[in-house]
Order: structure tokens, then sequence, then C-alpha cells
């Protein structure tokens, strides 16, 4: 039997050439007043207070933010909701303190990995370089991957058409005006994103009347929001150690504490940007847990549309469609401009290329070649978030001694390489397989009956604990 959708395909498909072709054309032409290397890595460090923040705001809000929370709240209850949402804010409160020392000491960088080419020696440089590229091309992965099944949920097309025209037009003006063009797009779609977020609250809370509520979850769902509660503490730890850490290396944020035009302009714009992410992510998670208290057999992931188009008005498919499309194509070029920096930036300090080569080039042919894996990715349509969870891992590993290393100068390369990998490997160890019902540690190398139950159902969790906090009692022993 056929689906009907909530709008035609033509009319999808009409609205997502106009708002893709109308951004491209936007970056490009702002772009055309700043051109040079300094503005396609930095943005000329010229940044003031309302396009810093917006950028910052819209980088960190993906089409993620419409499934993610409100898929983890179904389980894991308010703590995965306040998790979630102060995991994904944290790093701006981090950046406040270590974007200053980080201006101090290389006031001409563009890039975290440059502090650790200069800290440690090129084989943990790699690493910790190649670290970063995974785990931006997974996000960029999920981010065209979300919006080609939100509109396909919507109008039915094809998964295929909606990644190739995102892809295309936000490569267009990204590879030509670099951060300068994200910059001043993040700028536009954040306001859109605003505007369509206070709309989607209002109908929500219009459409669910007083099912939109705490009291009707706790009559409903007691356990989503009870202090006893068991995975609720696990899953708000597991999202915050995780979302937070991965967030500390992503080169966006580490581009735009550079651009600002000085410190105390940085410094406003993360703390207004905390304030802006936390109830955004919360109200997302929010509708999570309202959705499942009304009906369990909701698709989790599916919540915040299943409150927003219940009387299923054009209208609003209209407007899901723009938001999706608005938080997708800021994040999207927010990532393969930081993926292409880190290329010219740390490129010849890792490939042994001629002198002249031209790394701005050749990372726009690297960046167009992950583009078509993203492109295939997003065409199948292929549930990533386990893959995402492992990116996760991997970033946990390295978060405390890369940072630590911040501020000791006695770690050297041989101490932080190994405290890395022993947390890689403990990590592993515990990292849940796909239907996460054992690990390689827990029900393999050794049978599940001798853990108690609290391990053997919480494996994603203790796998995130003991990467991140396993390498700090290394560095310890190691002192």
């Amino acid at each position: 039997m056929n689906k009907t959708y909530l709008i035609s395909q033509s009319t999808s498909l009409t609205l997502l050439i106009i708002i893709s072709l109308i951004f491209a054309i936007l970056g490009i032409y702002n772009s055309k007043k700043f051109r040079g290397i300094n503005n396609y890595l930095t943005a000329n460090r010229n940044i003031g207070f309302f396009s810093l923040t917006t950028s910052l705001v819209a980088s960190a809000l993906g089409a993620w933010i419409l499934f993610g929370p409100a898929a983890a709240a179904s389980w894991g209850g308010i703590g995965a909701v306040i998790g979630y949402a102060f995991g994904t804010a944290f790093p701006m409160i981090f950046l406040i303190y270590l974007g200053k020392k980080i201006r101090n000491e290389f006031p001409n960088g563009a890039s975290l990995i440059e502090f650790m080419r200069k800290k440690f020696g090129k084989s943990l440089f790699k690493l910790i370089l190649l670290m970063t590229i995974f785990y931006m091309f997974i996000f960029l992965c999920a981010e065209v991957t979300a919006v080609a099944v939100l509109i396909n949920y919507i109008s039915g097309t094809e998964l295929w058409i909606t990644a190739l025209i995102v892809l295309f037009a936000t490569l267009t003006y990204t590879l030509y005006g670099g951060l300068r063009a994200s910059i001043f797009t993040d700028n536009i779609q954040m306001i859109v994103v605003a505007v369509l977020l206070i709309i989607s609250v209002s109908y929500i809370s219009s459409f669910t009347g007083n099912e939109f509520s705490f009291e009707f979850i706790e009559k409903n769902n007691p356990q989503l929001l009870s202090a006893s509660y068991v995975p609720s503490y696990t899953a708000g730890l597991t999202f915050f150690i995780a979302v937070a850490a991965t967030n500390l290396f992503h080169q966006g944020n580490w581009q735009r504490v550079y651009a600002a035009k000085n410190y105390e302009t940085l410094r406003k714009s993360l703390i207004i940007s905390f304030f802006i992410i936390v109830p955004v992510v919360f109200f997302m998670g929010f509708t999570g847990m309202v959705s499942f208290s009304i009906d369990s057999s909701n698709r989790p992931d599916l919540a915040f549309f299943t409150l927003l188009l219940k009387e299923q008005t054009e209208f609003l498919s209209l407007l899901i469609i723009v938001l999706g499309l608005a938080l997708t194509i800021s994040t999207v070029d927010t990532l393969v401009n930081a993926i292409s920096s880190l290329f010219v930036v740390d490129g010849k300090a890792t490939f042994n290329f001629d002198k002249k080569t031209d790394y701005l080039q050749l990372s726009k042919y690297f960046i167009i070649f992950l583009s078509l894996i993203a492109f295939i990715v997003a065409s199948r349509g292929f549930d990533i978030l386990y893959l995402f969870l492992l990116a996760d891992l991997f970033c946990c590993a390295f978060v405390l001694t890369v940072f630590y290393s911040f501020y000791n100068k006695g770690i050297n390369e041989k101490t932080a390489y190994l405290s890395i990998m022993v947390g890689l490997i403990a990590g592993f160890l515990m990292f849940p397989f796909p239907d996460f019902s054992k690990s390689l540690l827990v029900g393999v190398l050794a049978p599940k009956d001798i853990f108690t139950p609290f391990i053997t159902q919480s494996l994603l969790f203790l796998s995130f604990v003991v990467a991140t906090f396993l390498p700090a009692i290394m560095l310890k022993i190691n002192k």
C-alpha cells in the first residue's frame, strides 16, 4: 500500500532547490568582497559579536537536534535531556578560558592541531589530526543523512536527490568563500532557525495542550522524571561526556575562536551561545518525553515531528523542511570549511609533497572526495548512530590528555601516546556491539554472567567513562 505524504514531491523539491540556491548565491556574493587565505581560514580575525554568536550557535545546532535528543529522552528520561543539552553547550564555557590561552600563545594560529604539532612529535600529532577529521566526516554524513531522511519522511523525495542538492549548494559557496562565507550564511540561517523554532513551540503548545507538561509525563511515565531511575543518570552522563568531548575537537569552533576580532567579543559570544543552546536542545528532548507519554509506540526519533505535524497541515510541513535545511546547511558549511582548513594549515607538516604544492587547492579536492562518500552514505539511508558513537569514543580517549597538556608542560609525547592508547583500548573493550547486548570484554572474552547487571546494562556509559578517565590515571602514574 502506498504511503500518503504530507506534501507532494514536486513541492518539496522546488523548496529544496530554492532554499539551497538562495544560501549558495548569498554566500558567493558576500565572499567576493573578502578574498585571500586569511579570509578563507579565519575570516581575517575580524568577526564582531552578533556574527560570531549566531555562527557559533548555528554551527552547534545541526539537523541532529530534530532527532537525537528526543530519541535519547524516550529511554534516558530527564537525565538524558539535561546531559544532551549541557554536553552540547559545555564547549562554549570551556572555550572562554582555553580560547584566551590559545589566542595569546598562538596569535597567528588557525587550528587546535597546530598546538599539538608544536607540543608533541609527528606521530601523535598525526593521530590527533586523523581522529579529528574522522569525527567531523562522520558528523558530515550524519547531517546530510538526517535532512535526506526528514524530507523523505514528509514528501517521499528520494534520499539521493536531497543529499546531492544540499552538498552541491554548500560546497559551491563554502569552497569559494571559506570561513567568511560560512559565518555570513550562518547569520541568516540562525535568524531563520530562531523564527521557525518559535513558531514550532507555539504550534506544539497549542496542539498538545495540557499534554505538553511535566505533570502529564509524571502521570503517564513517571520513571522518565524519577530521581531513582538509574538509566536517567547513566544516559545523562553518557551524552554529556560524549557530546562535550567531541565538540571540543570540532575545528569549526577553533576557527571561530581565532576569527573573533578580540577576546572580549569571543567571551561574550560564547556566554550568549551557551544560554541559547541549552534551552533549544532541552526543548527538543522534552518533546521526546511528551510524545512517548502520549503513545509509547511512536518512533522516538520522530517525536518532534509527531507533535508538530499532528494536524498534518501543509504549512507546517513546509516549515519543517525549511528548518531542517537551515540547520543542516549551517552545520555542513562549517564542517566543510573546518576539514579544508585543517588540510591547508597542517598539510605541510603531514605530507612530504613538493614545495610548490597548493594545499588550498588540494584541500578542495579532498573535501569533494569526502563529500562523495557522504553522498553515498546519505543516499543509502544508513543508520550511522553507531558509527557516530564510535567516533565519540575516540574523542573521549583523547580529550583529557590533549587539553591537560595545555597547562602541564611536563607531559611528553610518549606519556601522552600511552595514556591515549590505554584509554582507547580499554574503552573499545567495553564498547557495545551494534545490538548493545555485549562487548568484546563482556560476553566475548569473558562470559556475561560473571558481571553485575549494572555493567551488562550500561556498556555504552562505562565505555565512555573508561575511555575518558583512564588516560588521566595513566598521566598521574607516569608523572
